[in-house]
């Protein structure tokens, strides 16, 4: 199976560049300290829609002729990838229907409508998704827009890393988070084709450690049964996202939930900005030294910055 290449995600950059913020690229002295490393932030948790989802959905729903697109799209998704089909079919003027599990949380649930998506609900597990998914698809001949296992997708998430690697074009290591693959896919596509030399990481919660298993099994390994506060990372890799990353990705960090959390405090503490636990698995390696990256520039995918601030995963007083 033969993936997008760079070629692709520099058509997809300029394809979605209306429809997209450039995110700025941070660094923070008391974080290099911690890591011993120079990290440079790729901040998607200052996309629109609070992640990195807005660059595949837009490069995907931008790719579809005026007469496939007439009928609209279709996606599954609990979270992140949801609210960016929804809004960029908004950007388009058609309308996109979303399958989300009934146990989505009512945050992720308003954002999708107030991007103007139509919701669905279904049990929550992957075959209802898929199989609600299909359903309105073939009722309304609208597009499926799949959130990983789509070649716009992949290529439209390589985008995070060319514009981070035009900014600081001498890292040594860019590190992604991976669920489904499709960021780790389209980051390795465009740091292994602009760099060949750098060492592209992936990081992934022990509790979801489907990407690693399956690196060292040789064939996709099924999702762990954990649970993960990182819950943009349950997703399982597919065949598509599954052959990039073997070849191009050099190694998959797992890291614990407290090491998740520690993580995530530390940027929001350090750095004064929001980040979701998925981004923060990201920074785990770094600040456990796990990443062996000491004395190298590292860049770093903060993937998004969604999560609902009425149930935060550490302590707040209430007044």
């Amino acid at each position: 199976m033969t993936g997008p290449d760079l070629v692709a995600v520099l058509a997809a950059r300029g394809r979605i560049a209306p429809y997209i913020h450039r995110t700025p690229v941070m660094t923070c002295r008391s974080l290099d300290e911690m890591a011993g490393a120079r990290i440079f932030f790729k901040c998607e948790n200052l996309q629109r829609t609070g992640s990195f989802k807005m660059r595949g959905a837009s490069n995907a729903i931008f790719s579809l002729s005026d007469a496939d697109a007439a009928f609209g799209v279709v996606t599954h998704s609990s979270g992140n990838h949801a609210a960016a089909v929804a809004c960029a079919a908004r950007q388009r003027g058609i309308p996109a229907w979303v399958v989300m599990p009934e146990n989505s949380s009512r945050a992720k649930l308003a954002a999708v409508e107030g991007y103007g998506g139509y919701v669905t609900l279904c049990v929550p597990t992957l075959e209802a998704r898929e199989s609600t998914a299909n359903k309105l698809v073939a009722g309304s001949g609208a597009t499926l827009i799949h959130p990983y296992n789509d070649d716009r997708i992949v290529a439209g998430q390589g985008t995070a890393a060319v514009e981070l690697l035009e900014e600081v074009p001498d890292l040594d290591v860019i590190i992604a988070p991976v669920s489904g693959g499709g960021l780790l896919s389209g980051t390795a596509i465009a740091a292994k084709s602009m760099r060949p030399k750098i060492r592209v990481m992936g990081a992934e919660p022990k509790n979801a450690d489907d990407a690693l298993r399956s690196l060292a099994s040789g064939k996709i390994e099924p999702a762990a049964e954990g649970k993960t506060i990182a819950d943009g990372l349950r997703a399982t890799l597919c065949e598509r996202t599954f052959e990039i990353i073997r070849e191009r990705v050099d190694e998959i960090a797992p890291v614990t939930e407290e090491e998740i959390l520690q993580a995530m405090r530390a940027v929001w503490e350090r750095m004064k900005i929001i980040i979701e636990p998925s981004s923060a698995v990201a920074v785990a390696p770094l600040l456990t030294r796990r990443a062996q990256a000491e004395g190298l520039r590292v860049g770093v995918i903060l993937s998004g910055g969604n999560l609902d601030l009425d149930h935060l995963p550490f302590g707040v007083a209430t007044l």
